[in-house]
């Protein structure tokens, strides 16, 4: 958006033209196809960037202009009904400093000083209707539509129970019942759970499913769907019984339609501030979406005697609660367990719409975040979501906090293995020490075994792993090299499996598998710096596997050393410190990845190291600079597996230079690479030339 004190004439023209254009398309996305694209938050950007443009520029205010015009034109599906008195819409403010303006400005066009009685109403985030009634009958019903001409949606509401199709003696011979049709909740979550079991549309959130569900054309759908309302005011009517709203609203109740309980007269700016916060706090726990409060003078003769703008009522405005975030409750702290082992915390929310979307779920990120939020279950907290950010808490009310409330504990071992979870002291998070056994990073724990500069199995690519763990094929690498045993018929009595019949999943045969297990028992027979890079040990890559092997010799060697925990000769390795120490002590302490390396070792044969002084290698006798951020390995790690193949590290681009391996978000050194012509390498390259 630009800035509108510098905008010119001729910019505020195109910048109106755009708004009324795009926002017209807001418009009928949230309007006729129930699916829209922008939050809320921004939808209400545009609005208010169209008003700020216009109040600067009022000559260019436009025929089509948004603020001249409430929803969308109806669609040709539905029968034209032209609303005897329109149906406006409210202005909104986001601020107690924007509510006291509101009530002063009704004050001061009044000419008063006295307070005048508000009548606060929940905001029903739903689907506005009107509903006409003929000496007691109900004859039809409408969307708002434009305002002036709405959707005839007669036969639809009257599937919902709520609305009386008769009404009492002695009301008046017209009468307009104007309120919102919604979706509880609950109603909303089974419709979309049934709807996904169909593989039908999702809703966002039950404004949308109330709207889609009622302008349905076969009324028989929306019958199906449980829709609800509340009645809040009313269009034409052959006599007013009434002199204020809350009488309106009694008289409403004697006629059979639904009031909302939490209607309130206000009768100071405390009690409309204390009330606003009132229904914050009931917001979660409502079996019904709100996304604001309302407020409307209470006296009918004062409301007539303020009138109306353009578009929306002098009298009434609407309070919205912040679009981005919403107050809501923790019913439950769980822990998932990501494909690096990372433990990561996840609160279970009651379920809230914050921006247009439902949300049940919200990062804690970490236990550290937790503790310094005091985070607990039962709290009462703040919820946030900024576009398609995932939601986050981020803060707590702690007025509202359970008496019998207790600080949160996050778990020491892993809830999906059992595997001890540790944390580094200089760092926020826990991670799972069962790499090879872990369910939640088993299939990733198989993409890295199998992987070029691990086993390098033919044929196991991440789509095959992806597929066989799927159906439980492969579950961790010692499965692989049983896969051929398992694969025999479950005829055969001497068979150790169930007979997997590979031969008949689609895309094989009998070739394809063959070709499989060829690749497999060409790999029985594995180099200590492979086996070692394949067991996937946190921070250890193919440079630091080089290290150990090189130290030890001989994987017993290095096992023994580890079992007996000794990370001060780790730590003595150039290349090696505290925190990778710690990593690889705990890694091979760990039961699960004990009884796992103790399992593949029955399959596989590790060799003895034997140093190889490189000669022939592409590097030998190069200089290489690295730049950037490398995604296989830490600088480190490349720096030492260049050194291995007989190049010369350097910090610095020069002519001397021979390679210079480029990674994420390169600098200068890749720029003055190419000004010197200096040889660039991704790091695909370089691993390609490392590679034997």
């Amino acid at each position: 958006m630009k800035n509108i004190e510098n905008m010119t004439s001729e910019e505020a023209k195109a910048e109106l033209a755009y708004l009324a254009a795009e926002i017209a398309r807001c418009d009928q996305a949230y309007y006729q196809k129930d699916d829209p694209y922008l939050t809320d938050a921004e939808y209400d950007d545009l609005k208010h960037y169209n008003n700020a443009i216009e109040a600067k520029f009022p000559e260019l205010i436009r025929a089509d202009s948004p603020s001249k015009r409430v929803g969308a034109v109806v669609q040709s599906q539905f029968k034209k009904i032209e609303h005897r008195f329109p149906m406006l819409s409210l202005g909104d403010v986001f601020s107690m400093e924007a509510v006291a303006d509101f009530v002063m400005g009704v004050k001061r066009f009044l000419n008063t000083s006295e307070f005048i009685a508000f009548m606060a109403e929940p905001k029903i985030d739903g689907l506005s209707f009107s509903a006409r009634y003929e000496q007691g009958r109900f004859v039809s019903g409408a969307t708002r539509g434009d305002g002036v001409v709405g959707e005839d949606i007669t036969e639809n509401l009257k599937t919902i129970r709520q609305l009386p199709l008769q009404l009492p003696e002695g009301v008046p011979e017209v009468l307009e019942v104007r309120g919102e049709v919604y979706m509880a909740k609950s109603d909303f979550f089974a419709l979309n759970e049934r709807n996904a079991a169909q593989k039908k549309k999702i809703f966002a959130n039950p404004r949308n499913a109330a709207a889609g569900s009622l302008r349905q054309l076969d009324a028989n759908v929306t019958a199906e769907r449980k829709l609800s309302i509340w009645a809040y005011t009313w269009g034409e009517v052959s006599e007013r019984q009434w002199h204020s709203q809350e009488e309106f609203f009694q008289k409403l109740q004697e006629w059979g339609f639904p009031i909302n309980p939490l209607n309130r007269v206000c009768y100071s700016l405390a009690e409309i501030e204390n009330n606003f916060k009132h229904i914050m706090e009931l917001r979660a726990d409502l079996p019904y979406d709100i996304d604001g409060v309302v407020y409307k003078v209470n006296s009918i003769e004062l409301q007539e005697r303020l009138g109306f703008l353009t578009r929306t009522p002098r009298w009434a405005i609407a309070h919205k609660f912040p679009a981005e975030q919403a107050l809501t409750r923790i019913n439950n702290i769980r822990i998932q367990v990501g494909r690096t082992g990372a433990l990561t915390p996840v609160a279970d929310l009651e379920p809230i719409n914050v921006g247009g979307v439902m949300v049940s779920h919200a990062t804690l990120h970490n236990e550290d975040e937790i503790q310094r939020k005091d985070i607990r279950i039962g709290d009462m907290v703040i919820v946030q979501r900024a576009g398609d950010v995932i939601p986050q808490i981020v803060g707590v009310n702690k007025a509202h906090r359970p008496q019998n409330s207790e600080p949160y504990v996050f778990p020491s071992v892993c809830p999906e293995c059992g595997a001890h979870a540790i944390k580094e002291e200089d760092e926020a998070i826990r991670r799972c020490t069962g790499g090879l056994t872990c369910p939640a990073q088993a299939k990733e724990s198989l993409k890295h075994f199998v992987s070029k500069e691990a086993f390098d199995i033919v044929g196991l690519g991440d789509k095959v792993i992806e597929d066989f763990f799927a159906d439980g094929i492969l579950r961790e690498p010692v499965d692989i090299f049983t896969l051929e045993t398992r694969n025999r018929p479950a005829m055969d009595l001497f068979a150790q499996g169930n007979g997997l019949e590979l031969e008949k999943r689609e895309g094989w045969g009998t070739l394809s598998v063959r070709k499989l297990f060829a690749a497999i028992n060409e790999r029985r027979k594995i180099s200590l710096p492979r086996f070692i890079y394949a067991l996937g040990i946190r921070q250890v890559g193919s440079a630091t596997s080089l290290l150990l092997a090189k130290h030890y010799g001989s994987f017993d060697n290095l096992q023994n050393d580890m079992l007996a925990r000794e990370t001060a000769k780790l730590v003595a390795i150039d290349g090696i410190g505290g925190a990778m120490a710690k990593d690889i002590v705990e890694f091979f302490n760990e039961e699960h990845n004990q009884r796992a390396i103790a399992d593949l070792r029955k399959y596989v044969q590790v060799d003895e190291f034997v140093d190889e002084d490189i000669k022939d290698s592409p590097l030998s006798g190069k200089t290489v600079v690295f730049t950037g951020t490398l995604e296989k390995m830490a600088r480190a790690e490349a720096k030492a597996l260049a050194q291995k193949f007989g190049a010369k590290v350097a910090g610095s681009v020069s002519s001397h230079t021979d390679f210079v391996v480029v990674g994420a978000d390169a600098g200068s050194k890749a720029k003055k690479a190419a000004e010197l012509g200096v040889a660039v390498l991704s790091e695909a390259e370089f691993m390609d030339m490392t590679s034997r």
